[in-house]
């Protein structure tokens, strides 16, 4: 498969009043044409910012992009990309469907405005031509009455419905990329079957890539061919979904997939992860999950593991993973 998007060594910092706040430490993520994979972690854990920082949707008067760091657009790097450049890019070549269906839409906006912005933009077409684009893709994406919701404002439609706005907006030039940002948060179950099947059968139709950024693992699971595991800003482990889900290497991963449900043995107790997040602002020196892991050894505690191969794209950064594992000496 042709890579789409190349993600390298990328660290994103903020501006704060209380100092520099890195929220990205060194992330690399690959993306090929015409696949799904997810990004999976807590919330704050970075996985928004990841897809922000893509799109150069950040804030420019707080953002720090590390001057280290690639993100290559089918061979070329976006980083240094002007303003005007990154307009060109975004919407046509890459978009979004931003989390939260009640907030991400304009309130003082109807739905049609709305898409006909981006179909006006980019494919220079008049209004009313964007107009009867804007109700072929509401009908596409499973909307009832169309022409009805084209002239609506956000408060009269359901959030299910917010949400298939939010799709056609982002799909609205035919991306090749599409950044889905939690697309099923807030849906009941009903609903988000729905939404998660329209995507698929949109991807299958376009041809697009899509990067699916969620907290719940049943979705990944069902969508991805491949994932990414991020916690407080790093990548902890990446690999094919049946590897992530079958062969967990990181004590992390371990821990998300051990608070979930278990269809075959119902009343097992879900066993959550002790203890936080780290602040970002007082992150631990070495691995930054070992003041929650129950494997915590010494070297943990002083020194971040680096990122051990294993094998068929499976990787992971724990200490545990070590060849010389046996001479480092666990805490209990």
């Amino acid at each position: 498969m042709n890579t789409l998007l190349d993600i390298q060594n990328l660290s994103i910092s903020f501006r704060t009043y209380r100092g520099v706040l890195e929220a990205i430490h060194h992330v690399s993520i690959v993306v090929n044409k015409g696949e799904t994979i997810g990004i999976v972690g807590e919330s704050g854990c970075g996985k928004s910012v990841t897809a922000h920082a893509v799109m150069k949707l950040l804030p420019k008067e707080t953002a720090i992009y590390s001057p280290d760091c690639k993100i290559m657009w089918e061979g070329t790097n976006i980083v240094s990309f002007t303003e005007q450049e990154m307009n060109a890019l975004r919407g046509q070549d890459m978009s979004m469907v931003f989390q939260d269906p009640m907030t991400a839409l304009n309130p003082v906006l109807t739905i049609g405005d709305q898409i006909c912005e981006g179909l006006v933009l980019h494919r220079r077409i008049s209004q009313q031509q964007a107009l009867y684009e804007a109700e072929k893709l509401l009908r596409a994406v499973g909307i009832t009455a169309p022409e009805k919701r084209l002239h609506q404002y956000p408060h009269e439609l359901s959030g299910g419905m917010r949400q298939r706005s939010l799709i056609a907006m982002a799909l609205a030039c035919s991306p090749r990329l599409l950044f889905a940002d939690e697309p099923t948060t807030a849906l009941d179950v009903t609903t988000e079957a729905q939404v998660l099947y329209l995507l698929r059968s949109l991807q299958q139709k376009l041809g697009m890539a899509i990067v699916l950024i969620s907290h719940n693992l049943g979705v990944i699971a069902q969508m991805c061919r491949r994932v990414y595991v991020m916690y407080a800003g790093c990548v902890v482990e990446s690999g094919m979904v049946e590897d992530i889900f079958d062969k967990p290497a990181h004590p992390y991963t371990n821990g998300l997939l051990a608070s979930l449900p278990d269809p075959e043995h119902k009343d097992k107790p879900l066993q959550g992860i002790s203890g936080q997040a780290p602040d970002l602002f007082h992150l631990p020196e070495g691995c930054r999950f070992y003041p929650r892991c129950r494997h915590t050894m010494q070297i943990c505690m002083k020194q971040a593991p680096p990122c051990y191969d294993l094998g068929k794209g499976h990787q992971a950064a724990c200490w545990l993973l070590c060849p010389e594992r046996g001479k480092y000496n666990e805490i209990t």
